[in-house]
């Protein structure tokens, strides 16, 4: 065992010295590595040849680059590409991410490969709206986008791309949504809600250039428009500049100034456009007595009456006074002291947060027409119609009422696009050919052509080429002679330009016509089928029939009965006068002052106007003007048409603004009968007597001219109806 001790004893001090003798001693040298040899050189690409088969490069420059380069798509310090800069993460969220960023509008189209129609994932920041945003498969075939209120507006064309984004975010549907989610109604328009889970109800924005908003008008939604009212669909201008690539370079988007230039007269700049008007927009929008500034002055001066609405009703009805600031999100602020200045806490601006229903609404439109600054080219009317509708519709609780006694909502007849005349067929999308002549703006210049119609989209009034022949530019149309109802052909003279009017305005039906759907029923027979349904029924000749009343028997728009005679075109027709020597063709008022030189009464009006002797319509006043005398013999007729039908048959009321014009009053109180289901019962119990007599009646109606048209002519069927229903005319003349 000591052995063992002394052996282990050895072998640590062995140990030791070997430990010792690694720490005294020098580092053996690392052996070098070897050096690697050195790269061949790479031989020079050898030059293409010279020959017709060389290919060149697929893309020498980026087409458009240097426009592109310099526009608002492109500005990367812009407030549109820099506002997440600062967040975290510092990425473009996805309710934003579409027309913010270049991924973003890709993820939203489907061209990355996900699902198109929504963003689903935030984009980086520092990307602007690239080539590639606008230029890849999935923008090949779009030619359809769905706007915020939902509706989708289709057979676009390359605009699609650019509507995606100039579209905004907000629409009547969002203003609607947010008064039924704090719980407004109609009682309460004028209440600031209670918040709901303790948040105030808030302004709501439509977002910044929602161009194509403003463009579709009505169709888009993308305003506020109040309920009861009609709104101008898509402002059409002329073909090929209409869209959004029409007016604008696509890649500089810059507008086409040198284009603009080709109708409209001293346009040298974009403000100058501030300056254009047409002869489709002659009323007075803001009531300033100036028909002359240019559309963007007439918006602007409504805006500035909208604005002071909008604050004497945030002072006087909703307790708290507002003010507005375009640069500074959310816009509208409260001004609780009146010094027209923003109130500040704690260094902040104060947000408004006092809304009312009311107001909402109204605060909506005045931002619409704030945020897209080329709204008086986009779609002035529509946006001038949101403003106007808002000032009204405060004024009706307002102490003090803006004063619109000299402002205008709708534009002449032949342009109010917002009208019946034009909307009638918005929902079936098209046109009848059987009404597109008068009703679109393409109709007439195709009748003239063809000398037939077909179906055509809902148009927003007429168009300049409506009337003026765009070949021949600017000449009119030529038409010779016209083709009325009744099969007479009637004309101004060859190729005056007044016969284009007796196009439209010659109404629809005439003797003949109501001698064809009377047939051989006898007079006072209430006219069946053999199944015993209605074999008549109600005839109207239609709207503004100036045309046909003013040649009389020549054209028998009236109904005229048998044995009677009737005077045919009024003496000015013979004497030279014809539509458009006395209404502006474009205005279509009357030419007051040519009036006067041979009728003084005018001052007093046109209805002052008598140019013959004798007391018509038996009431005694044989010195008021004709007017009078037409409007008193057309009462007597109804009268007595009610007094027909209550006793052949079933009680009759007339509503001038109601198709079909006629209805049952079975319990003679006057007012229209209803059905189980809560509609109105049209009058079906027709007798030819009486069905001559009611369209003698609408014909009165429906010319509001007829008494300066040919108002002899006029008194001489309604006198003639009367007597036929066996009403007394004593003390009554005919002419």
């Amino acid at each position: 065992m000591r052995n063992r001790y002394v052996l282990f004893g050895v072998l640590l001090a062995a140990l030791a010295l070997v430990l010792a003798g690694c720490q005294s001693a020098a580092p053996a040298e690392a052996t070098p590595c070897p050096t690697a040899p050195p790269c061949p050189t790479c031989p020079p690409a050898p030059a293409c040849p010279d020959c017709p088969e060389c290919p060149e490069p697929v893309v020498k420059d980026v087409p458009f680059e240097a426009l592109w380069m310099g526009s608002g798509h492109n500005d990367a310090e812009a407030e549109a590409f820099v506002h997440w800069n600062e967040d975290d993460p510092a990425e473009v969220p996805t309710s934003c991410a579409k027309c913010h960023s270049t991924p973003g509008m890709l993820d939203f189209l489907g061209a990355d490969g996900s699902a198109a129609g929504a963003v689903d994932v935030a984009a980086p920041i520092g990307t602007t709206v690239q080539c590639i945003a606008c230029h890849n498969d999935a923008t090949i075939n779009k030619s359809s986008v769905v706007f915020p209120s939902g509706a989708e507006i289709t057979g676009l064309g390359g605009e699609a791309i650019c509507m995606e984004c100039h579209q905004g975010r907000a629409s009547k549907v969002s203003i609607d949504d947010a008064l039924t989610n704090y719980g407004v109604t109609p009682e309460t328009l004028d209440q600031v809600p209670a918040p709901v889970n303790d948040r105030p109800m808030g302004f709501v924005n439509i977002h910044y250039y929602a161009a194509g908003a403003t463009l579709y008008g009505a169709q888009a939604m993308g305003g506020y428009q109040y309920e009861g009212k009609t709104y101008d669909y898509k402002f059409r201008h002329v073909e090929g500049i209409e869209t959004c690539i029409g007016c604008h370079d696509q890649h500089s988007l810059q507008v086409k100034v040198e284009t603009c230039q080709t109708c409209h007269e001293g346009v040298a700049s974009v403000e100058d456009l501030k300056n254009v008007r047409m002869n489709g927009s002659l009323a007075d929008y803001d009531g300033d007595g100036d028909k002359e500034e240019g559309i963007y002055y007439e918006l602007d001066g409504l805006r500035t009456m909208l604005y002071s609405a909008i604050q004497a009703y945030a002072k006087d009805v909703a307790g708290t006074g507002i003010v507005y600031d375009a640069a500074a999100y959310p816009y509208f602020f409260t001004d609780a002291d009146g010094d027209g200045a923003i109130d500040q806490a704690e260094g902040n601006n104060v947000a408004y947060s006092s809304w009312t229903g009311r107001l909402l609404k109204a605060g909506y439109n005045y931002q619409v027409s704030m945020k897209d600054p080329g709204a008086f080219a986009h779609g002035g009317k529509y946006i001038i119609q949101l403003l106007y509708d808002s000032i009204e519709d405060l004024n009706t609780v307002l102490p003090t009422p803006v004063d619109l006694s000299t402002a205008h909502r709708e534009d002449p007849g032949h342009f109010a696009g917002n009208t019946e005349a034009f909307r009638h067929w918005d929902e079936e999308g098209e046109v009848p050919g059987s009404c597109a002549k008068c009703h679109s703006a393409d109709g007439l210049p195709t009748f003239i052509k063809n000398n037939a119609t077909i179906a055509t989209h809902p148009a927003n009034g007429f168009m300049c080429t409506t009337c003026h022949d765009e070949a021949n530019w600017p000449a009119l149309y030529t038409v010779n002679s016209v083709t009325f109802p009744s099969g007479a052909s009637l004309t101004f003279g060859e190729g005056k330009s007044a016969n284009l009017c007796l196009q439209c305005h010659q109404g629809r039906e005439s003797t003949t016509s109501v001698n064809r759907a009377i047939g051989n029923f006898a007079d006072d027979e209430i006219a069946l089928r053999d199944d015993g349904t209605p074999a008549l029924s109600f005839r109207n000749v239609h709207y503004f029939a100036a045309g046909a009343t003013l040649f009389g028997t020549d054209a028998k728009g009236a109904y005229e009965y048998e044995g009677k005679e009737y005077l045919g075109a009024h003496p000015h027709v013979a004497a030279g006068f014809d539509c458009s020597s006395c209404h502006d063709v474009h205005a279509l008022e009357v030419k007051v002052d040519t009036c006067a030189a041979c009728h003084p009464a005018v001052s007093q009006g046109l209805e002052a106007i008598r140019f013959t002797q004798g007391d018509f319509d038996g009431d005694g006043d044989s010195a008021e003007g004709i007017a009078g005398e037409v409007e008193t013999m057309a009462e007597k007729l109804y009268e007595e048409i009610k007094a027909y039908a209550a006793e052949n048959s079933v009680g009759i009321v007339y509503n001038p603004a109601s198709h079909p014009y006629f209805f049952e009053d079975a319990d003679g109180d006057g007012n229209v009968d209803k059905n189980a289901e809560g509609a109105v019962v049209r009058y079906t119990q027709w007798t030819p007597r009486l069905l001559r007599a009611a369209y003698n009646y609408q014909y009165s109606q429906k010319d509001p001219g007829a008494f300066a048209h040919n108002g002899k002519y006029v008194l001489q069927v309604l006198y003639d109806s009367i007597q036929d229903l066996g009403g007394d005319v004593a003390g009554m003349t005919r002419p």
